[in-house]
């Protein structure tokens, strides 16, 4: 994403960072809301309202509760399932595991596994350019959750999504995303059944809520901010502090750099909790055929990149 000066003095420039809106999208006003859009922010602005609970309904068996759920689904469930299992092949489970870690993944609620991959998979073929579907570009916001709320922009850039027929070929990716929805109410209910409203506020409303805004970082912060160790020809960076929150998906440019790894922390003072996650799995043979950059393929991608992006 190179610039010249006279190109950078038309754009607003993403505070503290290098990084330019060069296109425009509009995010509330202006612009075709559909039905789809109003569902996603009214169950995401729910969540949120839900979540503002959390003071008055405070108890520390619903905080532990919390937590927990936000290792399931925000690391086995997202971060090692969706991401590093499905969506890049980067290591092997157990059908049975595979399966229980993608269920996780689906209380995370972040849509199923086939429309979760397949926006993922577009996002690495087509990163940081037009059809990305939540490049910075278009601004920190929409790159953070805006893309969320247009479905229109997403239907633009792939009307028909071709790129998970691998999970497609699966009848447990069809039926969940058949009954994503039931999958959502059943584990609300069954959260109230258990605990009231204190444990729906904890383990359904901060939960959830967190594991959002931890993901969307990913996709947003690690675009914007932070430092650059590999020529990946795109926005990526490596950032700290969204590693922490994210089970180590924050070093974003090891990723891009190396997105079949299923080692995102590629030096040993990166913490990343899901490839340690993964050393576990392997040491009892339950993660096989996981991949890792060679010594030639890191001096490959070891270029300088260009001053503007360091």
């Amino acid at each position: 994403m190179l610039l010249t000066a006279a190109n950078e003095s038309e754009h607003e420039r993403i505070i503290f960072s290098d990084v330019l809106i060069t296109r425009k999208r509009n995010l509330f006003w202006g612009r075709k809301w559909r039905t789809l859009d109003v569902r996603m922010a009214s169950g995401i602005f729910s969540l949120h309202v839900l979540a503002l609970f959390a003071p008055s309904t405070f108890s520390w068996d619903a905080f532990w509760y919390a937590i927990l759920f936000y290792f399931l689904t925000g690391m086995l469930g997202v971060t090692m399932c969706y991401h590093r299992v499905l969506a890049h092949h980067s290591l092997k489970l157990p059908k049975w595991l595979e399966y229980t870690c993608a269920y996780l993944g689906v209380q995370a609620i972040q849509r199923d596994p086939i429309y979760w991959v397949s926006i993922h998979r577009y996002h690495h073929q087509y990163v940081d350019s037009e059809k990305d579907p939540h490049t910075p570009t278009y601004g920190f916001w929409f790159s953070h959750m805006g893309w969320l709320f247009d479905s229109g922009y997403i239907m633009e850039k792939y009307n028909k999504r071709k790129n998970v027929e691998d999970l497609k070929s699966q009848a447990f990716y069809r039926f969940i995303k058949r009954t994503y929805m039931w999958h959502i109410f059943g584990f609300g209910i069954f959260i109230y059944a258990w605990g009231g409203f204190p444990y729906l506020v904890w383990i359904l409303g901060v939960r959830t809520t967190l594991v959002y805004h931890m993901t969307f970082l990913v996709n947003s912060a690690c675009h914007i901010w932070g430092n650059r160790a590999w020529n990946t020809n795109d926005l990526s960076r490596n950032n700290w502090w969204v590693a922490m929150v994210t089970f180590g998906e924050g070093w974003h440019n090891n990723h891009h750099a190396f997105e079949y790894s299923a080692r995102h922390g590629l030096e040993w003072w990166q913490i990343d909790l899901t490839w340690y996650l993964i050393c576990f799995l392997k040491s009892v043979r339950l993660a096989t055929s996981v991949k890792l950059p060679t010594q030639a393929q890191k001096l490959k991608k070891s270029i300088a990149c260009d001053s503007k992006l360091k």
